[in-house]
């Protein structure tokens, strides 16, 4: 039953349930202080045939009308399944109100939480029209806009939760539900009597037990006849658990005699890249290491070479370069380096004495090698038969630089378990660009996912530029360019790419499958104002040759982790697109330094409801702004603290 409570601002929360005829996954986001998203996969009886398994997808948004006071409840309006097929389709409004260790909760709700049917709608008051309400499935997918809050009737709910003292974190539920619908047989009806849908009580209870702030499980009763449990975690995305680290090697004193500050980069984990003194300036470019974040980078070098360079040198100008290429300069005063080793200082002091500049391209052909081997998984989530789907496997890359911005690349791969090659055949009407994963998955257990020669180079201040060939990605090869404006201190960039690709066979080895076209993007990317939100526009030419645009919103917190969502519209009908009407879905981006030592992978799990052909971009392993984004002023400011850690 919905309340007005809401987690604390960012928590993410992630969980299962599991009671007769159906199974739950579900995955919520406190996206900002006010609003609460959750994405639901539930495996349910089949309503069309009455028997059997069906997988539905939902999407639910909960918004804060005011906080509770010493004597006003707390209130919110929300709705429940808001882009899916509308079997679970509901609007409500609730207070709820903490009186001691008992919290109340009163309601009313419409949709499937109105099937109770205690009262007409009231905003039938208002209009007739709120007395009737559509329901277009269609395809699923598409904003029910025109049924929020409509409906000849309305239920009321209320509860009650309080905390029991026997057990630190147990409290017990009652409730009178708004849904009086066991399953989905039964459909909307304006009465539910004799329909094989209906609940045989509206009334629910349970226990529910948070032993700690990330774990929480519980044992419920619903509908009168079944027992339901749920198991769930959850992780603040600003203070997330990690394992402790060592801290920073000291501040060494300024040495008489310079030394070998090369070796003392390559102890430190770095690729030293140039090194020159020129009067009271030192300039270090740098490539590699385990670092994530320019201020990381720039406070580990300041201190490799602190006991190597000439003790006139007052500036240090640390030069990062990721991929070969340059992405920003950060000058240190040496001087507030020392002073903040020593006590007498603060990272504040060092950001402010410091400058960030344009990095500048280094001259010459030196040959690099890197390499790395990492795991890797494949979700596929809301398959119409089976709700998960998952592969996994390892890959092993490797990238030979060749100097100013010339590199070769490539990697293998091997699967080793999974079901994901066991989903249902694609049924699409447009080039199937992605529908076949399964396929690919299925024949391409051992695979080349990329081998391809690449350019990245800096052809002036704050512009970017990038020429990829050969096979850019699991599903397609061809070339590929890019360029991108990246003012440093400003809180938006513009990038163009454009490509032209084949589709590859599904081996994917070295044959095509005679599929081609030209595609490209005109992006703005933007840091917003408020919460750590980013967001980016794109607008062009997808891979199955439609043409339309997408919009991105992420958040950002302070420990590196990312969640956000997108969505693209193009010039495909939802119902030539297929199942889910438009491409959308969540992802979430976890620093691998968060389980370990210092690192500057990432993770990132990215959850589409229905993978379609529609709207897909191409996907290549180093779009200018991933590689670039760390070398502007504002992440510089976010992780000042990282200069001397």
């Amino acid at each position: 039953m919905r309340n007005a409570r809401f987690r604390p601002d960012g928590m993410l929360e992630a969980g299962t349930a599991w009671r007769r005829q159906r199974q739950f996954w579900f995955l919520s986001f406190q996206a900002l202080p006010f609003l609460e998203a959750t994405f639901r996969l539930t495996d349910r009886l089949d309503a069309t045939a009455g028997r059997g398994t069906a997988t539905d997808r939902a999407f639910d948004l909960k918004a804060r009308l005011w906080e509770e006071g010493a004597w006003r409840p707390a209130l919110a309006i929300g709705a429940q399944d808001v882009i899916g097929t509308g079997l679970y389709a509901g609007e409500y409004l609730v207070a709820s109100k903490r009186v001691w260790d008992v919290d109340l909760t009163l309601g009313l709700g419409w949709g499937r939480l109105g099937t109770g049917g205690d009262l007409g709608n009231p905003l039938g008051l208002l209009s007739s029209r709120y007395e009737v309400r559509p329901r277009k499935v269609g395809v699923g997918g598409t904003p029910a806009l025109t049924s929020l809050f409509r409906g000849r009737e309305a239920s009321v709910f209320g509860g009650i939760e309080w905390s029991l003292p026997w057990v630190e974190g147990l409290r017990a539920k009652l409730e009178w539900s708004g849904d009086a619908l066991r399953d989905e047989r039964g459909g909307y009806p304006a009465r539910l009597t004799g329909l094989r849908g209906e609940a045989a009580s509206r009334l629910n209870f349970g226990l529910t037990w948070q032993p700690n702030p990330w774990l929480d499980a519980g044992f419920h009763f619903v509908h009168g006849t079944d027992a339901l449990v749920r198991v769930s975690l959850r992780l603040d995305p600003a203070h997330p658990p990690s394992l402790p680290r060592p801290p920073p090697p000291a501040l060494p004193p300024r040495p008489e005699a310079p030394g070998d500050a090369a070796a003392a980069l390559r102890a430190a984990g770095f690729r030293p890249l140039a090194i020159e003194v020129a009067g009271a300036e030192a300039r270090v470019a740098v490539a590699g290491g385990r670092y994530p974040t320019l201020a990381r980078v720039a406070g580990r070098v300041a201190r490799a070479v602190q006991g190597a360079l000439p003790p006139d040198v007052e500036r240090i100008a640390v030069e990062w370069h990721r991929a070969g290429l340059p992405i920003a300069r950060l000058v240190l005063l040496r001087e507030a380096m020392e002073g903040a080793a020593t006590g007498a200082g603060s990272a504040e002091e060092v950001l402010a004495s410091a400058a960030l500049l344009p990095a500048e391209p280094l001259p010459g052909f030196a040959p690099d090698l890197s390499w790395a081997l990492e795991p890797r998984i494949a979700l596929q989530l809301g398959d119409p038969k089976r709700g998960v789907l998952w592969q996994a496997g390892g890959a092993a890359g490797a990238r030979l630089g060749l100097g100013e911005g010339f590199a070769l690349s490539g990697s293998l791969a091997q699967a080793v378990a999974g079901n994901l090659g066991k989903g249902l055949p694609s049924d699409s009407r447009l080039p199937h660009v992605r529908s076949d994963l399964g396929r690919y998955a299925r024949e391409g257990r051992t695979a080349i996912p990329a081998l391809y020669a690449e350019r990245l180079w800096s052809p002036a201040p704050d512009l970017f530029a990038r020429v990829s060939a050969g096979l850019l990605e699991p599903m397609f090869a061809g070339a590929s360019g890019e360029v991108l404006w990246r003012p440093q201190g400003r809180a938006f960039a513009v990038g163009l790419d454009l490509a032209w690709v084949a589709q590859r066979e599904y081996r994917q080895r070295l044959g095509m499958l005679g599929y081609s076209v030209t595609t490209g993007h005109l992006s703005v990317y933007a840091d917003l104002p408020v919460w750590n939100l980013g967001a980016v526009l794109r607008a062009g030419r997808y891979l199955a040759g439609d043409w339309g645009a997408t919009l991105e919103l992420s958040r950002r917190f302070d420990s590196g982790i990312e969640v956000g969502g997108f969505a693209t519209r193009t010039d495909v009908s939802a119902r030539r697109f297929g199942e889910g009407s438009f491409d959308k879905g969540i992802f979430i981006r976890i620093p691998l330094q968060l389980l370990g030592p210092e690192t500057a992978a990432r993770a990132t799990a990215l959850i589409r409801p229905v993978v379609r052909d529609g709207g897909q971009r191409l996907a290549v392993e180093n779009p200018l702004y991933e590689v670039t984004r760390e070398g502007r002023a504002e992440p510089l400011g976010r992780d000042y603290l990282g200069l001397l850690r």
